[in-house]
């Protein structure tokens, strides 16, 4: 595996890149190095992404053949919410006598990995890019959300799509920490870790501090999946419910799948707020 150098991605030369308009231009800012980091790293540049698309559409215009509609996303989505659901049924109505570690080790591998991938269904509905028509898009994310116990598409659409708009402006961007977050933390690697683990809680703490009133799609969304929980629980089992439970919180956290989480924003280099993985 090895990345490569800004060099490598396009032609302009170091006085280019010199120039805060440019797509490969890095802050001046360097990385916090001390362990009691008090304050997150700032800077004055524009949202991010649009530079990153120009730049590797510069080097690799092919990838514009990629752009467009999957409606198979949607197959694959229902697909792996039944897979879910008749893991969910079989250990909470036929295996009733399985020891709670070895729940808690399916909920891990598979339903945490399957949950994994109900996030990437949900993200690719909400950029609209399951269907060409918005309202089939929503469909798809509540199709997949069935399974995962809490309401989560219709307001994951709202918040991703804000904080592409408002990514890294304080009070605007519902993926940057809470100030809370940091002052708790601190560099620890313990809390870190914690922090990692219980993601999917935090992310959801962050919405709530937005105090922003639910759209009627998320309330749609919130009647949805009560009725779908009512449902497993009437004709499965609490047990069923818990198992998916356990399997969203695993998926969204210290898990294989949600690595992403971390990958696309985590600060490799001085002064390079989003970073990029090109394989070897």
């Amino acid at each position: 595996m090895s990345q490569r150098s800004s060099a490598s991605v396009t032609p302009a030369g170091a006085a280019l890149r010199d120039d805060p308009r440019h797509p490969l231009y890095l802050g001046k800012w360097k990385r916090p190095t001390k362990p009691d980091l008090e304050e997150f790293i700032h800077d004055d540049f524009d949202e991010p992404h649009r530079k990153r698309q120009k730049a590797i559409l510069a080097k690799h215009p092919e990838v514009r053949q990629l752009y467009g509609n999957e409606p198979l996303t949607a197959v694959i989505g229902a697909a792996a919410a039944i897979v879910q659901l008749v893991a969910a049924y079989y250990i909470g109505c036929v295996w009733t006598g399985l020891h709670w570690s070895v729940v808690v080790a399916i909920a891990y591998f598979l339903g945490g990995t399957v949950s994994a991938l109900y996030g990437v269904i949900i993200h690719e509905a909400g950029h609209n890019l399951v269907f060409k028509w918005p309202f089939l898009n929503r469909l798809t994310g509540l199709l997949v959300n069935m399974p995962m116990v809490v309401p989560i598409s219709q307001s994951f659409r709202r918040y991703h799509l804000e904080h592409h708009q408002f990514q890294g402006v304080e009070g605007k961007d519902p993926d940057l920490p809470l100030d809370s977050e940091i002052h708790l933390i601190h560099n620890n690697p313990l809390l870190k870790t914690l922090w990692v683990f219980c993601y999917s809680v935090m992310y959801v703490v962050r919405g709530m501090a937005m105090n922003k009133r639910p759209q009627r799609w998320e309330i749609v969304n919130l009647a949805f999946i009560v009725c779908v929980d009512m449902l497993i629980v009437r004709y499965m089992s609490l047990r069923s419910l818990a198992y998916l439970g356990v399997s969203v919180f695993f998926g969204y956290g210290m898990h294989p799948g949600a690595a992403h989480f971390i990958q696309e924003h985590y600060v490799f280099r001085d002064g390079q707020e989003t970073y990029s993985y090109y394989g070897s």
